[in-house]
């Protein structure tokens, strides 16, 4: 046999009992996971959980933990084993402050513990950095209260402060409306801005003391603002802080406890008449961009970009799909927004570029009862 033919036979017999190599790469479809904090009107209504797969052209969303009274704010630790909830209500003496145990596995929901808030209306939840310390927020309360978390996540009340004053508006204004309570990316600083005092307030926070948290000083804004929620930059330089009443955005500088100004940014487009509400801020997850919702007759969201002299400027104003933007969040990879609207009972979808920022509405939307806070878990 010629020597060629010969080895050109097993060559030829091994590739065809070798397995073919497929082209296509075995992927597992990404899914997006919030847990989605509601205003309730009946027993069945409660905390929700909202799973978003593109791919497979999926936004569902389910109540998880039914029962509850209005859950307006929700978060989970890093590895979303524990969430922190609360009941918006006003009593003696004053909400409620719940911890969770969440299976990793199925997504179900038990209660560990639940002490009270010490505080009427309960708004906005903060984990410190080192997930051991709880803060709370108490709207109508015009008090923050600071908890310890233990190993299982049972709660422990240290401390209640009680904030004091007015400012210009006496129909919004006439005493103190604590609307968040915000940890510095250091754990060194808790930041409170405070809607009826017009101030944001800098507490230096000790964890090693039995009463963590000593006022350092305040920052007073503009007479009628309204401040309201805030984000840190990742460097812990800078803060962005939300004016509910105002509409507008302020870029401020954060220098080991003190605050200064450094730029003011209206949300309203021009020639807008209309009631407004400035609800939210967020970052995007890679800093590039800063979003903001507007509600009242507004209803939209603010794109705004830093530009290469430093300065922030608008890069887009778009409308947020629904009525009453008052939260939304990004995904981790920053590629979707998601708008949720407590009057028009929905949660809207929006693409974002992750070039420039901008944002394309969908057609992804889900119904769900008075969305009011959406927390993004970990993928």
């Amino acid at each position: 046999m010629n020597k060629n033919l010969f080895l050109a036979g097993i060559l030829a017999a091994t590739f065809a009992c070798s397995p073919e190599k497929s082209t296509e790469m075995n992927t597992t479809p990404t899914t997006y996971t919030f847990l989605v904090g509601t205003y309730t009107d009946e027993e069945t209504q409660g905390l929700n959980q909202l799973d978003f797969t593109p791919s497979e052209n999926k936004l569902e969303i389910r109540t998880i933990y039914p029962g509850i009274q209005n859950p307006s704010f929700v978060l989970a630790n890093s590895s979303g084993d524990k969430v922190y909830t609360l009941e918006e209500i006003s009593n003696v003496p004053g909400g409620n402050i719940i911890s969770l145990d969440r299976s990793i596995q199925t997504d179900k929901l038990t209660k560990l513990s639940e002490l009270p808030s010490f505080g009427d209306h309960p708004c906005y939840l903060a984990l410190s950095p080192e997930e051991d310390y709880l803060t709370v927020a108490n709207y109508s309360g015009g008090s923050l209260s600071a908890y310890k978390i233990s190993e299982n996540a049972a709660l422990t009340h240290l401390q209640t402060i009680q904030h004091k004053g007015s400012s210009v508006n006496k129909g919004r204004q006439s005493s103190p409306h604590v609307h968040s309570t915000v940890f510095s990316p250091d754990g060194k600083y808790l930041l409170v801005a405070d809607l009826g005092t017009d101030e944001v307030y800098v507490y230096d926070f000790d964890a090693n003391s039995p009463k963590p948290l000593t006022l350092n000083n305040t920052y007073k804004v503009t007479p009628g603002d309204g401040p309201r929620h805030l984000v840190f930059s990742a460097d812990g330089k800078e803060i962005m802080l939300v004016q509910e009443m105002a509409a507008a955005l302020e870029i401020l500088s954060f220098d080991e406890g003190n605050i200064s100004p450094k730029q003011r940014i209206s949300l309203l487009s021009e020639g807008f008449t209309g009631g407004v509400g400035a609800a939210e801020v967020r970052l995007s997850p890679d800093g590039k961009n800063i979003y903001v919702s507007n509600r009242g007759d507004a209803n939209t969201i603010s794109v705004i970009s830093k530009n290469t002299s430093g300065e922030y400027e608008f890069t887009q104003q778009i409308s947020s799909g629904g009525i009453m933007p008052r939260n939304f969040n990004l995904t981790s990879d920053g590629k979707y927004l998601l708008a949720a609207h407590q009057a028009s009972d929905d949660i809207i979808v929006f693409e974002r570029d992750v070039e420039t920022g901008m944002l394309t509405q969908t057609d992804w939307k889900v119904s769900v009862h008075s969305p009011v806070y959406l927390f993004r878990l970990e993928d």
